[in-house]
C-alpha cells in the first residue's frame, strides 16, 4: 500500500493565500485600478461571502467551492488595495502632483553619499515646498547627483538643503532590450532626479536624523574603514571583501563582478540567504556558550533575532536578505516553542509578509531568484543526492554540496537566462571552490571586525583575509578566462521562460512521481519552446534595421541585416567594455544579432552619407555651411551629432531629409533650439535624449 501524500495546498496552506495575493499585485500594477473600483469590488465580494455564510448548511456544503473562490477573490482585492496604497503617486501629499520648475524644495539627505565616476549620488527626501515664504509639507523621494567640484564632501546623512533647479523625470534609454530603469526606480517610489553643481543648492545648518539609521550608517562606515585599513591595498580584494560581508558594492570592479556572474557565483557577493544562514549558525554557537544567555530560551531567541535583523538592515535590506531574515525568524520562534512546520509553508508565509510590506518586491530579481533557489533545494536536493551513493566521507560531502548547487541552478536558470541571457557552464566547479572559501572569508572578516581594537590581531587577520580573497578572485578569473566557461547571448522572452518552467516542472514530476502525464506535458512544452525559438530565428534572418542608440555623450549607430551588424560611432563603444556591454550588448541580444562585420551587403558610404539598401542616412557632426541648391539633396534620415555649430534653416536650403534625428551626444539646450527651428519649417524631427533610441525598419 502506497503511503498517503499530503497535497501541497494542505501541507503549506499559506500557498493558497500567496497565489491570489500575487495575482492582485500584478493586476493593480498593470491595470492601475482606481481606489473607488477596488473598494466597490472589495465590499461587493465581502457582502457575497457574508451572505453565503448565512445560507443553510446543506447549501454551503454543496457549494463550498464557491465560498473558497470568493475568499480567493477577496485576498486578490486586498492585494490590489495594498499595492494602490504603496504607490506614492496616489498619496495626496506627494510632491509630484504640485511640483513646478520654479518650485523651491526643502530636501533631506536620506543616506550617506556614494562616490560615482563623475559625481556623488544619494537619495533625497522631500520635506516640502516654499510657497510665498511659507513651508507647505509634501513627501516623496528623488535621486540627487552632486558634481565633484561642489561641496558634496561636506554633505552627510540628515543634512537639509534648499534647491530650485528643475528636476528631470527618470526615463528609459529606449534602446532595444535595455534595462527598464524607469520601472526599477518607480518600484523604489522614485520618479525624479537632478544633477547639482555648487551654486544649485544651499546647505542649511539644521539636521534631521533618525537615531537608529544613524547607528546603522555609522556601523556600516566603521566596517568599511576597518576593512580598508587592515586589508591589502588591492581594489579587487577590498571590493569583494566589502561586498561579501555587508553588501557594499561601490568599490567593486565591474569586470570582476562580470567574472563572478559568468562563472555562476555572483550570489557570493550579493548578500543572500547563504550569508544569513552562516550568521545564524554562528550566533547559535556563540549564544549557547554565553553563561547568562544560554539559560534563558527567550533571551537567547531575542538576542539571535536582534543580531540577524541588525545584520540584514546593515547590508541594505535587499529583498533576498529580508526573505532570509523573515524565514529564520520563523525558524527561531518555532524552535523556541517546540513547533515545526513545512519549509514550503514558511517560505510562502515569509513571501506573503514581505509582499504585504512592499508589493514591488515581486519584480525584484533577488527576491525571485532567492525563493526559486530555496524551493529548488527543498524539492530536488535530496532526490539528486540519492542518485549516487559514495562511501568516502570527503566525496560524499562534495557530492552533497554539488547536489545543492544542481538543484538550485535547475530551478533558477530559466529566470537567469531571461534577465542575463547567459548560462555559466562551470557553475558546479566554481561553487565547489567558492562557497567553502567564501564561508571562511566571511567568518574571518567577522573576527577581524570583532577584534579590530587589537592592532596585532587585526593586522594578521587582515593579511589572512587578503590572501583568501585574492585566492578566490584568482580561481574565479582563471575559470572565467576559459573559452568554454560561458554560454552567452541566449535568446529568451517571457513566453520561452514560462515554457521552460513548464517543461522542467513536468519532467521532474514524471521522474519523482512516475506520472506519465508529466512527461507528455514536458514534451509538449519543449516542442512549443523550440517552435518559438525557430520563429525568432526566422524573424531575425529577415530583419533589416537602422538603429541610432541613446548613449549619453556618445554617437552609436547600428546597421543590421539578419544576425549580422555593422556599428558606426565612437571608438570606446566599439570595444567590449562597460559602455558597450551596458548600452549595445543588450540590444544585440534582443535583436538576435551576434556576428559583427566590417562590411555588410547593401551597405555603402561616401564621406558622411551612408546608403543601406533603399534607405539613406547623412551624418553631420561638424559645423558646416551649405549653399542653397535648386535640386535639394534628399535623404531618409539626417543625423545631427556631437554638438555641431549650425542652424536647421541653413541645412534645409541644401538638404531635404524625411526626418532629422538628434542623438545623445548633443547638448539638451541645442536640441531644444533645433527643435524650434524644425517646428517653424514643418520638418519632422526626433530627439533621442527625450524619445529614446531611433529604430528604422527597412523593407
Amino acid at each position: 500500500m502506497q503511503p498517503y501524500r499530503i497535497p501541497i495546498w494542505k501541507a503549506a496552506p499559506f500557498c493558497r493565500i500567496l497565489l491570489p495575493f500575487i495575482i492582485g499585485i500584478i493586476l493593480q500594477w498593470y491595470g492601475s485600478f482606481s481606489l473607488h473600483v477596488i473598494i466597490y469590488l472589495l465590499v461587493a465580494f465581502l457582502l457575497i461571502y457574508t451572505l453565503f455564510s448565512l445560507l443553510p448548511i446543506e447549501f454551503r456544503y454543496t457549494w463550498q467551492a464557491f465560498r473558497g473562490i470568493t475568499m480567493q477573490i477577496l485576498i486578490t482585492m486586498f492585494a490590489m488595495l495594498i499595492t494602490w496604497h504603496k504607490d506614492i503617486r496616489n498619496d495626496t501629499n506627494w510632491f509630484g502632483k504640485e511640483y513646478r520648475d520654479s518650485t523651491i524644495l526643502l530636501i533631506k539627505i536620506a543616506e550617506p553619499l556614494t562616490k560615482k565616476p563623475k559625481s556623488f549620488k544619494t537619495v533625497g527626501e522631500v520635506n516640502g515646498f516654499f510657497v510665498n515664504g511659507m513651508l507647505v509639507r509634501y513627501t516623496g523621494k528623488m535621486l540627487l547627483y552632486f558634481s565633484k567640484d561642489s561641496v558634496a564632501s561636506s554633505i552627510h546623512y540628515g543634512d537639509m538643503i534648499l534647491l530650485n533647479k528643475p528636476l528631470q523625470q527618470i526615463r528609459n534609454s529606449g534602446n532595444p532590450g535595455a534595462f527598464n530603469y524607469e520601472r526599477y526606480a518607480a518600484f523604489q517610489q522614485i520618479f525624479h532626479n537632478v544633477y547639482l553643481k555648487e551654486n544649485d543648492f544651499v546647505l542649511l545648518q539644521n539636521k534631521k536624523t533618525n537615531p537608529f539609521l544613524t547607528i546603522l550608517f555609522s556601523a556600516r562606515k566603521y566596517v568599511i574603514d576597518v576593512l580598508q585599513k587592515y586589508l591589502p591595498d588591492d581594489k579587487n580584494v577590498i571590493g569583494i571583501a566589502e561586498a561579501l560581508l555587508i553588501g557594499y558594492k561601490e568599490d567593486l570592479d565591474k569586470d570582476l563582478v562580470q567574472a563572478y556572474s559568468n562563472t555562476g557565483v555572483v550570489h557570493i557577493i550579493a548578500i543572500s540567504g547563504l550569508h544569513l544562514g552562516l550568521i545564524y549558525v554562528m550566533l547559535v554557537w556563540i549564544f549557547e556558550r554565553v553563561p547568562l544567555v544560554k539559560r534563558s530560551r527567550v533571551l537567547k531567541m531575542l538576542m539571535i533575532l536582534f543580531c540577524l535583523w541588525f545584520f540584514a538592515l546593515l547590508t541594505g535590506g535587499s529583498a533576498s536578505v529580508l526573505r532570509s531574515a523573515v524565514m529564520f525568524t520563523c525558524i527561531v520562534i518555532g524552535k523556541n516553542y517546540f513547533k515545526k512546520s513545512s519549509i514550503l509553508n514558511s517560505m510562502a508565509a515569509s513571501a506573503f509578509m514581505l509582499l504585504s510590506f512592499n508589493p514591488y518586491f515581486l519584480w525584484d530579481v533577488g527576491f525571485q531568484l532567492s525563493y526559486l533557489a530555496v524551493f529548488g533545494i527543498v524539492w530536488l536536493q535530496r532526490p539528486i543526492y540519492q542518485l549516487l551513493y559514495l562511501k568516502n566521507a570527503l566525496l560524499n560531502y562534495t557530492w552533497s554540496m554539488a547536489s545543492v548547487a544542481l538543484s538550485a541552478q535547475l530551478i533558477t536558470f530559466p529566470v537567469c537566462i531571461y534577465y542575463f541571457h547567459q548560462f555559466p557552464n562551470l557553475f558546479l566547479l566554481t561553487n565547489l571552490f567558492a562557497v567553502p572559501l567564501s564561508t571562511v572569508i566571511l567568518f574571518s572578516e567577522i573576527f577581524l571586525i570583532s577584534f579590530s581594537w587589537i592592532p596585532f590581531i587585526s593586522i594578521l587577520t587582515g593579511k589572512l583575509v587578503g590572501i583568501l580573497v585574492w585566492s578566490m578572485n584568482f580561481i574565479i578569473e582563471t575559470c572565467n578566462g576559459l573559452s568554454f566557461s560561458l554560454w552567452d547571448n541566449i535568446y529568451s522572452n517571457i513566453f520561452t521562460t514560462w515554457l521552460l518552467y513548464i517543461c522542467i516542472f513536468s519532467f521532474c514530476f514524471w521522474l519523482l512521481d512516475n506520472k506519465k502525464k508529466g512527461l507528455k506535458i514536458s514534451l509538449m512544452a519543449f516542442i512549443a519552446f523550440s517552435f518559438l525559438h525557430m520563429s525568432a530565428k526566422i524573424k531575425t534572418a529577415q530583419q533589416k534595421k537602422l538603429v541610432i542608440y541613446d548613449v549619453p555623450q556618445h554617437q552609436a549607430v547600428d546597421f543590421i541585416a539578419g544576425d549580422t551588424y555593422y556599428t558606426l560611432g565612437d571608438s570606446i563603444l566599439l570595444q567590449d567594455g562597460l559602455l558597450h556591454n551596458f548600452h549595445l550588448k543588450p540590444a544585440h541580444i534582443n535583436l538576435g544579432v551576434s556576428k559583427k562585420r566590417k562590411t555588410l551587403n547593401g551597405l555603402s558610404h561616401q564621406n558622411n552619407y551612408w546608403q543601406f539598401y533603399n534607405k539613406g542616412i547623412m551624418i553631420i557632426d561638424t559645423g558646416i555651411q551649405y549653399k542653397p541648391l535648386e535640386n535639394k539633396f534628399r535623404t531618409d534620415v539626417l543625423l545631427i551629432s556631437k554638438n555641431p555649430n549650425l542652424n536647421i534653416a541653413g541645412i534645409f536650403n541644401a538638404i531635404r531629409p524625411s526626418v532629422i534625428v538628434f542623438d545623445s551626444s548633443n547638448s539638451l539646450w541645442k536640441i531644444a533650439k533645433w527643435k524650434k527651428e524644425c517646428l517653424a519649417l514643418a520638418l519632422p524631427c526626433f530627439s533621442i535624449p527625450e524619445q529614446g533610441a531611433f529604430v528604422l525598419n527597412i523593407d
